[in-house]
């Protein structure tokens, strides 16, 4: 961090230089041996990788396909990569932010979104996002748009904290937990309760397509893992967008003995509908299995949905729905149906959330290690210093700024530096603001 923290309400701060964004250069990183590719992307990684399919299969929306059934990344799941966005302001003071956009989202970050954010005061988060937000509804809302702006979003939370000199869990209201529980995604959920998680998930390994046979073997997975680390410690099932209502509701009842404390993102994420209808089922069975989602949902709007359906536990990835300053109003929503977030991935950008709100309970690391046996890094080796859990607890240090973290710049590259807008002559003052009093509703 460069420059002196500028504390106080009406101390100075300097305003937003320019906005950058970055994709790993993956023929470099291979001729130099610099390190693995993943990234934000963390299915970005080795064939021979528990989290791609191998060697136990994982239920996906492709497994219908028999040619896409064996492995994730044989439809193309890490087909865009991570993309990283930078943001500078005057005095050479920088905030980074991540997500899975790669260099579609480059463009729409270089030559869309900037206009709204260069020339900005970074305290001005809410008025840019509505501004990227807004611009972007007529091609975006969900998906590789909303990833773009959460990338900008998380730089400036990141910028602003390191401006004031203060972590972003301070500038959202300050520490309600002094250290936040992690459960770990994973293929052994035996290390993880060696390794002192709060609990373990796995994932599906096979969908509908397979018929009742497969459905067998899904029971049988669970309950294997269900002997191995005993009855006491918490064990959920992650479905991954590939089953129907039925089956869901067939497998839930199925593993309810088995102690599954929650089924995960069972249906297509638009399936409103069918989430209500699930969440009212098992209610009405009086089954004790949760239902969770919300991973790959965008924006409050699919959020308010999701919470009038019934679904108690959400899972927004930060990276993905809209960064903090949209996770934030998630949160508020939820606090007002009693609901909790317990974010999908995302390590220090969820974890500084979840240190600042009552109802996000537990993290989640998801453990992407080759074969699920050691903790690392989330990020892999783009940060240089990403906190890691112990014995099943996150904490975040009180002196350092931002996030945190300190972005490893080996390897990146800039695909759209030459961009089209120069956003400077997109920031022309209207002087009918002036002139015309407006009542906006």
């Amino acid at each position: 961090m460069s420059g002196v923290p500028l504390l106080g309400a009406m101390a100075s701060m300097p305003r937003i230089r320019e906005v950058r964004a970055y994709v790993r250069d993956q023929l470099k990183a291979a001729v130099t041996n610099s390190g693995d590719r993943q990234g934000a992307d963390c299915h970005d990684v080795d064939d021979r990788h528990w989290i791609n399919g191998y060697p136990t299969p994982i239920a996906n929306p492709m497994s219908c396909y028999s040619q896409y059934r064996a492995t994730r990344k044989s439809w193309g799941i890490n087909a865009l990569g991570s993309m990283i966005v930078e943001v500078e302001a005057e005095d050479g003071t920088t905030g980074v932010g991540v997500t899975i956009a790669g260099e579609p989202g480059c463009y729409i970050v270089e030559n869309h979104l900037s206009r709204f954010i260069e020339g900005e005061d970074p305290r001005n988060i809410e008025k840019m996002w509505d501004c990227m937000y807004r611009a972007t509804v007529n091609y975006g809302r969900k998906g590789l748009t909303l990833q773009a702006i959460s990338a900008v979003d998380l730089a400036l939370w990141d910028l602003l904290g390191r401006l004031r000199g203060e972590p972003v869990y301070n500038l959202l209201g300050g520490l309600c937990r002094d250290r936040l529980p992690v459960y770990c995604t994973t293929a052994r959920p035996d290390i993880a309760q060696k390794l002192g998680f709060a609990g373990a998930k796995v994932p599906c390994p096979h969908g509908p397509a397979e018929g009742d046979a497969g459905l067998r073997r899904n029971v049988a997975y669970f309950a294997d893992w269900r002997r191995k680390v005993g009855p006491d410690f918490p064990l959920m099932l992650d479905c991954y967008m590939a089953l129907s209502v039925p089956y869901s509701l067939r497998l839930a009842k199925a593993l309810e003995p088995h102690g599954l404390r929650w089924l995960e993102e069972p249906l297509h994420p638009d399936d409103y509908p069918g989430y209500r209808r699930l969440a009212d089922s098992l209610m009405a069975s009086g089954s004790t299995v949760q239902l969770t989602c919300g991973e790959h949902e965008y924006s409050r709007y699919g959020f308010r949905d999701l919470i009038d359906g019934g679904v108690t536990v959400l899972q927004p990835d930060i990276t993905w729905l809209g960064g903090i300053t949209e996770a934030r109003r998630v949160v508020a929503m939820a606090a007002a149906r009693d609901a909790v977030v317990v974010p999908h991935g995302s390590s220090v950008y969820s974890y500084h959330l979840q240190m600042a709100f009552p109802n996000c309970p537990l993290g989640e690391f998801i453990n992407l290690s080759p074969e699920a046996d050691t903790v690392s890094p989330y990020f892999g080796n783009l940060f240089l210093d990403e906190p890691l859990p112990e014995r099943g607890f996150v904490r975040l240090a009180a002196d350092r700024p931002g996030f945190g973290v300190t972005l490893n710049r080996e390897d990146l590259r800039r695909p759209c530096e030459g961009r089209v807008v120069d956003s400077k002559h997109q920031r022309v003052p209207n002087k009918m603001d002036e002139e015309l009093p407006v009542v906006p509703f």
